[in-house]
């Protein structure tokens, strides 16, 4: 019965230990095609119709006119462990079209738009930055100015003209921001995460249970031998 116990329980780690395994290999797949794509030629964005699937992370430009009356807060993003928003306006290309762009973080205390503090320029501007993934499936829509995560198409859904299939994350401005609103945004970093660590504790946690129930086990025979 020992030995069944501790089978099992060694075998459920050792599972979850290939599981965290199969986790770090997608997490630096994932981090190596990012790198790939960050190292590609700049995307112009000239239009909504433009094909940017499968060009998360490339870099990218676009010019164009900003539509503040059409700002949104993303809510609940922190940076250096401050908490705030992001601050989200639609800038408005030659063909009528727009493309999200994310000019940066706002402190948590700003929660209406348009946000006069952080105002952007007035008049053409350009922008360059990274094309960043849609974070929704078009099911979530701003309320009173504010979403809950960067659903492109949730708000494209309220604005009066075509929206890019992805938004570009500001990395420059020119003309620049007129004040120290928005702060920029880091792109997310390129880490392992945790999974090499859980792995590691898992088959820990597997070699224990083998060689606890073998040390019971030894001890119940030895028990054994001495009564009888």
């Amino acid at each position: 019965m020992v030995v069944a116990i501790a089978v099992a329980i060694a075998t459920t780690c050792v599972a979850l230990g290939f599981w965290q395994l199969r986790r770090l290999h997608d997490r630096r797949a994932s981090n190596a095609l990012i790198r790939s794509h960050r190292s590609e030629s700049v995307v112009e964005v000239t239009s909504a119709s433009q094909r940017l699937s499968g060009m998360e992370y490339r870099p990218a430009e676009a010019a164009g006119r900003y539509d503040t009356a059409h700002e949104v807060l993303v809510f609940g993003r922190t940076l250096n462990e401050e908490p705030g928003h992001l601050i989200v306006t639609p800038l408005v290309l030659d063909d009528g079209s727009a493309v999200l762009v994310i000019r940066g973080w706002v402190p948590f205390e700003m929660q209406t738009v348009p946000a006069a503090r952080a105002a952007p320029p007035s008049g053409s501007v350009s922008v360059r930055g990274f094309l960043v993934p849609d974070e929704g499936d078009g099911g979530v829509t701003p309320e009173d100015g504010v979403i809950g995560t960067l659903d492109v198409r949730g708000i494209a859904s309220t604005l009066p003209y075509e929206v890019a299939a992805l938004p570009i994350q500001v990395r420059s401005q020119r003309p620049p921001q007129p004040g120290d609103l928005p702060r920029p945004y880091p792109l997310p970093e390129l880490s392992e995460g945790p999974h090499l660590s859980y792995a590691v504790q898992w088959f820990v946690f597997a070699t224990i249970a083998l060689v606890g129930g073998a040390v019971l086990l030894r001890r119940d025979r030895r028990d054994a031998v001495s009564t009888g």
